[in-house]
């Protein structure tokens, strides 16, 4: 019988022909260093410099290498999405392929997950050795993820995690996603997110993959992913709340312009026709526009509970 596997190395690459072989070389030294059973996941994103070639041949020479290649390039959170659907581990470590991030970390993060009873570890890498120009929207970017989330973390998109299998067979990755799993797995059920510092190498070889489509990708995803974690399942509650006080506020502004109207009939004072007052506007435009957000709640929850799909809901445990 084949020895139970403990860590699953999921690395996604794209054009990283020249730091594979140290990485694979330097990821080995750790496991055995450490007594750890392990397979090791390339995820090529279709690769255009001969990486799929060095992948082979690591796999000629270690079985504990495994390979996945796709057509084209479809984005790390598509890589990181099928290594999560063909890792076999106990736990899982997910790390870029670029020589900035460093196994020696790993032992610690997995133990952070087994003593400690972390359902993930994320590092942050504290000490960073790349430009102004990544480090201060970094920054801003981490700060604003921490208030919309809740999740107090200092580095959200560092790639070094580690996570207990259930919560990587639980989430699904896509678009951008890749650099928000700590609120994915928050809004699946596991709170019990950690973080450590890591070491971050200077890069290597090569440039990096990410450019200035990530500082418009990144914020709109952000709201894409608190949205569809606290309303996914109840859109009505958010739709419908908006819509009902803007139809409240538009109504009460009829209200008065009604009451104010009648209230002149009966005075000396003469006030002008309603269709001429600015407050009939911004009532016809509030109540208009409630109307259409309490739609747009109505609807999406006539499609949600329609759906063919099912709903997930995870079961801790069952007697």
């Amino acid at each position: 019988m084949d020895k139970k596997i403990e860590i699953s190395i999921v690395v996604p690459l794209y054009n990283e022909v020249e730091s594979l072989p140290e990485l694979h070389e330097w990821i080995v030294s750790v496991m055995h260093k450490n007594n750890f059973t392990y397979e090791i996941i390339f995820v090529d994103d279709g690769s255009k410099d001969g990486s799929w070639k060095i992948v082979e041949a690591l796999k000629s020479k270690d079985n504990c290498v495994r390979g996945i290649k796709f057509q084209r390039n479809y984005g790390k959170s598509a890589a990181l999405q099928k290594g999560f659907e063909a890792v076999e581990g106990e736990f899982v470590i997910t790390m870029d392929a670029d020589l900035q991030d460093s196994p020696e970390e790993i032992p610690e993060m997995v133990r952070m997950l087994k003593e400690d009873d972390f359902d993930m570890v994320s590092g942050w890498k504290k000490k960073r050795f790349d430009p102004l120009s990544k480090t201060i929207p970094t920054k801003l970017y981490n700060w604003t993820a921490r208030k919309l989330t809740g999740i107090y973390l200092h580095d959200f998109n560092c790639g070094l995690k580690a996570y207990r299998t259930i919560v990587v067979k639980s989430i699904e990755i896509y678009g951008d996603m890749h650099r928000y799993i700590p609120a994915l797995a928050k809004y699946a059920g596991f709170n019990k997110i950690g973080e450590k510092v890591v070491q971050h190498q200077a890069r290597k070889f090569g440039t990096t993959k990410f450019g200035l489509n990530r500082f418009v990708n990144g914020p709109l995803d952000l709201l894409s992913v608190v949205f569809i974690g606290k309303f996914g399942k109840k859109p009505m509650h958010f739709f419908g709340a908006i819509g009902t006080l803007l139809f409240l506020i538009g109504f009460a502004f009829a209200l008065y312009l009604g009451i104010d109207k009648i209230v002149s009939l009966f005075s000396d004072h003469l006030s002008p026709l309603i269709a001429q007052r600015t407050e009939f506007y911004i009532a016809l435009t509030a109540m208009i526009i409630g109307s259409q957000f309490f739609l747009a709640g109505f609807i999406a929850e006539l499609i949600g509970r329609n759906s063919s799909s099912r709903n997930v809901y995870l079961i801790e445990t069952e007697i």
